[in-house]
């Protein structure tokens, strides 16, 4: 089964507790290709590099079974900073 950008944002929402999950399929809809923006709590205290590790470990039977997947992971605080709205 191949994933939709409305499962796959229903996955990370779930599975990372967000209270925001952008999801772009970049493959033209053939679900191969996924760039993600995600806010949640869960990544307060976390580095860069934290908050990509606890993403991929929540997602990895997902990850693996698309080609490409790139992430943007931020705290509300910091999606406010960006302008953002939640």
């Amino acid at each position: 089964m191949s994933l939709t950008a409305d499962s796959f944002k229903e996955l990370i929402q779930e599975k990372l507790q967000a209270s925001l999950v952008q999801v772009e399929d970049m493959s033209g809809g053939c679900g191969q290709a996924f760039a993600v923006i995600i806010v949640s709590s869960n990544f307060e205290g976390k580095n860069k590099l934290m908050r990509h590790r606890l993403v991929n470990n929540a997602l990895k039977e997902e990850i693996a079974s698309i080609h490409a997947f790139t992430q943007k992971a931020f705290t509300p605080e910091e999606w406010k900073t960006q302008g953002g709205n939640l």
